[in-house]
């Protein structure tokens, strides 16, 4: 290793943890002010550490309700991305039927469609049939992505075509490959698919709150608006709920940091 070559690996570090306690930094004052008692300087009085906040932020809030319908969401809406994506991918990849390409290209071209232009005929179909206000209604056009279903035929394509005719001259068929073969060789890509999925539902706002008007069926993101609007002049409590709803966000992240990684190596395109 040249001495250039030490430089930038230092210097590169540096820049890294730099940027890293720069990140960090909004995450600490969430914290600190979430066990600071309401008009108490964090600094300056001295800091006085106390639990009060969240007893007095669960007593008035569900907080845990509207993450258990942000988790049934969240997880369902993975489960089913990842179940659907894969089948469809591995149809696209290896099975040739009359129009698949043209088939291909139009589930491509509607990941150029804003989602915003969808929120209108999506609102009016879930009325139409029944399912708007429900959990469901905020599942199925997650469902319906058709990002999952690229990523998962990129990989498809790329492994190799022996492994598929060995298991056809052993009498297997489309799915015994799928399930045996390109499942268990596809687990970074479906690692990937999957955090990405279950952080956007998650995550997701805009269409819960035009789809959810019953507040048994809240999810966290609409919560915590609701709540916070409560407190305008406030800032312990506020934070104190924006802890709480962080915490699986950082567990995942934490717990799966590895494969977050790996899963924006692999959809940037490079080999993993």
């Amino acid at each position: 290793m040249t001495t250039m070559d030490r430089a930038y690996m230092y210097v590169s570090r540096i820049v890294a943890l730099l940027l890293a306690v720069f990140f960090l930094i909004p995450i600490v004052w969430m914290l600190l002010l979430s066990f600071t008692p309401e008009g108490q300087p964090i600094f300056g009085g001295g800091f006085h550490f106390s639990f009060a906040n969240y007893a007095k932020v669960l007593s008035q809030a569900p907080i845990f309700g509207w993450m258990g319908n942000s988790l049934i969401v969240s997880v369902i809406t993975t489960a089913m991305v990842l179940l659907l994506s894969s089948m469809a991918a591995y149809a696209f990849s290896r099975i040739r039927f009359p129009g698949s390409k043209v088939l291909f290209f139009l589930f491509l071209s509607a990941m150029m469609i804003p989602a915003e232009a969808t929120l209108i005929p999506l609102y009016l179909f879930m009325r139409d049939i029944g399912l708007l206000g429900t959990r469901t209604s905020l599942i199925l056009p997650a469902v319906a992505g058709p990002m999952g279903i690229f990523i998962m035929k990129q990989f498809f394509d790329g492994l190799p075509k022996d492994l598929e005719e060995a298991a056809r001259i052993d009498g297997a068929g489309f799915f015994k490959i799928w399930y045996r073969i390109f499942l268990p060789l596809s687990r970074p890509a479906l690692a990937a698919l999957g955090i990405f999925t279950f952080i956007g539902a998650w995550n997701d706002y805009v269409w819960p709150l035009i789809s959810i008007s019953d507040k048994a069926f809240m999810t966290i993101t609409l919560g915590l608006p609701m709540f916070q609007s409560s407190y305008v002049q406030q800032y312990a409590l506020p934070m104190t709920a924006n802890a709480l709803a962080a915490v699986p966000v950082l567990l995942i992240f934490l717990l799966f940091q590895k494969q977050i990684i790996k899963g924006i190596a692999f959809t940037g395109g490079k080999e993993m």
